[in-house]
């Protein structure tokens, strides 16, 4: 359920804000510290939506972007704190980056 909810929004993702990158809603990601400067400074999502923020608009501002693929696992402990309020913060988020960047 987990890769097909990522999928979902990254395709989602791909069609509304054509971001540059494969893969918006989980990845490792290192920035130089003058690019996390700049880019952190015009976000306001927080939660999963943060992320996407970032990469759209380090992507918007013209950064390099290089993508190392993951690969999931499935969980052995614990359960995923995706549900229901958390996808509805992914659409509004998703809505506010469409008409912001």
């Amino acid at each position: 359920m987990r890769k097909l909810t990522s999928r979902g929004a990254n395709v989602l993702a791909q069609t509304l804000l054509w971001p540059g990158v494969s893969d918006l809603t989980g990845s490792f990601r290192l920035y130089k510290k003058s690019v996390l400067e700049d880019v952190i400074s015009s976000c306001v999502s927080k939660g999963y939506v943060f992320q996407m923020e970032m990469i759209v608009r380090a992507s918007r501002k013209g950064y390099h972007i290089e993508e190392v693929p993951i690969t999931f696992v499935d969980r052995v402990f614990g359960s995923s704190k995706l549900g229901g309020s958390e996808i509805i913060e992914y659409l509004k988020g998703l809505s506010y980056l469409l008409v912001t960047t």
